[in-house]
């Protein structure tokens, strides 16, 4: 017997979208559209009436803007939504805010040929909304008020310094969905000197450069994305590109970058597969591999191979995770080293790093 059907409330001020959003849902066995709002205020009394599972949320609208309205339900009601932004700069810079808010996933929808795009985006639409059914969100608190009379806190004390322990080994990440800001949070730990860093996150083509960008920003690594053929270096951290796939390759005594145009891999380009896949092939016993959250299980069979190869693998524990699939799948297959929650991980890797520097990892 089926169980309950996901209630989906559609956000969009374009009465094209939310009809054709509503159409794309109750087309589902599993899921329904309870309600479509032109705008956030109307939203919010449909939330109060329909106690929606799942929100889709477009950013621009009228009367008040998406990132206001997420910010103020994630603090308030949280509950999962997934964005519907545009494929532009814009898009991209507010989209990467609403993850950063609490938003789940989000869907891109084309400028131009909305109708046939975001038909053709069904599949991808109703699996996003599928998975964000089962995401784990927490309460946002709003920003803390400051006690009259109280200095603000001291910064963190800097990082030990790595320096020649990073030289020749290489972190591989793989993320998908959550995987924006666990890879954040985890890069925001790593010192200026960390080993160089390649990261597989799921992420369509227009998005990358923005999240490579706004990483770099927070982060005291250098961040930005990947180029075919460039050198791969320590204190650097390398972002697949959106539409591309990620690898890497000895050059004489050089690590160096490989974005290729192949077909996807478990649907997916960029896929985590072909990252650590190569990892595997070139870097072995030098890689630490590390799977974030994410939906699915792209990565996980590489991951195992890695660790066959000689490399340490960490994977995010359930707790953390904002959808338990990909490292649920890497445990599955036997790749991981260690379980941890999010938190631990960027201190495990650094350790690690501090005791095993020139040790041979392999199992």
């Amino acid at each position: 017997m089926p169980g309950p059907k996901i209630r989906v409330l559609v956000v969009d001020d374009s009465a094209l979208v939310r009809g054709l959003l509503t159409e794309i849902i109750d087309r589902q066995p599993d899921m329904c559209c309870v309600g479509a709002a032109a705008d956030p205020l109307v939203a919010r009394e449909m939330i109060r009436t329909h106690s929606p599972d799942v929100i889709t949320l477009d950013v621009e609208m009228p009367r008040m803007d998406g990132l206001d309205f997420l910010s103020r339900l994630m603090r308030l009601r949280p509950m999962p939504v997934v964005m519907v932004s545009t494929l532009t700069e814009r898009g991209a810079d507010v989209t990467l805010k609403a993850l950063e808010l609490g938003a789940v996933d989000f869907v891109a929808k084309p400028k131009i040929g909305v109708a046939d795009g975001l038909r053709q985006l069904g599949a991808d639409i109703t699996e996003k909304i599928r998975a964000a059914a089962r995401a784990r969100v927490a309460r946002r608190p709003g920003p803390p008020a400051a006690a009259p009379g109280v200095p603000p806190p001291m910064p963190p004390p800097p990082m030990a310094q790595l320096g020649r322990l990073s030289t020749e080994k290489i972190i591989f990440i793989g993320a998908s969905t959550g995987g924006t800001e666990a890879t954040r949070e985890l890069l925001a730990e790593m010192p200026a000197d960390s080993p160089a860093v390649m990261i597989t996150q799921h992420m369509p083509p227009g998005f990358t450069k923005s999240y490579a960008a706004r990483l770099d920003s927070l982060c005291r690594i250098r961040v930005a994305e990947a180029r075919d053929g460039e050198r791969v270096l320590p204190g650097h951290a390398y972002v697949a590109p959106g539409g591309f796939h990620l690898s890497v390759e000895r050059s004489g005594a050089n690590y160096v970058a490989r974005v290729t145009d192949g077909d996807p891999v478990n649907r997916h380009r960029p896929s985590v597969e072909v990252l650590f896949d190569s990892a595997a092939r070139v870097v072995g016993r030098n890689a630490l591999g590390v799977m974030l959250t994410g939906m699915g299980a792209d990565g996980a069979r590489a991951m195992k191979t890695m660790r066959d190869a000689g490399s340490f693998n960490l994977v995010q524990d359930e707790a953390s995770c904002v959808v338990f699939g990909m490292p649920r799948e890497a445990i599955a297959h036997g790749a991981a080293h260690e379980v941890l929650p999010l938190n631990r991980i960027a201190p495990r890797l650094l350790e690690w790093l501090r005791t095993n520097a020139g040790v041979s990892t392999r199992v």
